[in-house]
């Protein structure tokens, strides 16, 4: 019977000279994982790496307990095995799939895409494009009448912009610069309109472009130099509130933005960017300040 095994390989000896010989020959001691020293034992080793933080990194697999000495043989085992983890996310709980299809099967039955409208089976690119999907007319239909006419619009952007083009039947009168009137009159601290030391009466204004404008291949707008097919298309950019003076602010003080008309100030709340006001109460809001009765509450 053999008394002194090799402390490395499975090799056995009869006498321990023997085996010192072997282990001397093979450098099968003991060795420090991360220096060069050798030991008489596995335990006095062992009591070197503990003291010293001299035991090598270990690469575990992604599955059982093991681990391993390097990344390839981690691999390796895990190759052999199938103990590769899942690593496709669900983007909004904490489950993992090993397929895409997988991952993408478990989001449309839960409904767990970040940014997904179930029903209409529609991604989007962020929550802010998300929420204005479903504030559509896809979702809440139009509800909105205007108090002039019969016309029912999906949201007081779309209501507002009706009344500041001067587009309704019930109210032709109406426009972005009477509007801004009725709203500068309910509004004397300045909440939501920019003061001004003077405000001219934009609307007795009429802009016509003259030949000039054409620039040898299309009508040119010499503010913005935006190119137009026809003289007439120009006179209607240069008569629409583009180049008007910005005369809304964001009621939130937190927020620095400023707007042109009404119902681009509605649509900015609306989208809720800048998480002041819901949209449903935005669309509460809407009547009251264009008939001119109550601006807008916070």
């Amino acid at each position: 019977m053999y008394d002194y095994e090799c402390l490395t390989c499975p090799d056995d000896f009869w006498c321990e000279a023997d085996r010192d010989d072997h282990m001397d020959e093979y450098g099968h001691w003991p060795e420090c994982e991360t220096c060069t020293r050798t030991f008489r034992t596995w335990r006095a080793c062992n009591q070197h790496m503990n003291s010293t933080n001299h035991w090598a990194p270990r690469f575990d697999c992604e599955t059982c307990t093991k681990d391993f000495t390097s990344q390839n043989a981690a691999n390796q085992h895990m190759n052999s095995t199938g103990h590769w983890a899942p690593k496709i996310e669900c983007d909004t709980c904490s489950q993992k799939f090993y397929r895409q299809q997988d991952a993408d099967q478990h989001m449309k039955a839960r409904g767990h895409y970040r940014n997904y409208c179930k029903d209409c089976d529609l991604h989007f690119m962020n929550e802010n494009n998300l929420r204005m999907h479903l504030n559509s007319k896809i979702h809440r239909g139009t509800s909105l009448p205007c108090p002039f006419c019969s016309t029912k619009f999906t949201s007081a952007s779309g209501l507002t912009h009706h009344l500041e083009r001067g587009s309704c039947p019930g109210a032709p009168s109406l426009n972005r610069e009477k509007i801004l009137a009725i709203v500068r009159n309910l509004d004397p601290s300045g909440r939501i309109t920019n003061k001004q030391i003077e405000w001219l009466e934009e609307w007795s204004v009429e802009y016509k472009a003259s030949n000039q404008a054409f620039n040898g291949q299309s009508w040119e707008c010499y503010l913005c130099h935006k190119n137009f097919k026809a003289m007439m298309d120009l006179n209607k950019h240069l008569n629409s509130p583009t180049h008007k003076e910005k005369v809304y602010h964001c009621p939130n003080f937190k927020c620095d933005k400023q707007f042109i008309t009404l119902a681009s100030l509605f649509n900015h709340l609306e989208s809720e960017s800048c998480a002041f006001m819901r949209f449903a109460k935005v669309q509460t809001q809407v009547h009251g300040i264009v008939t001119g009765r109550k601006l807008i509450s916070f």
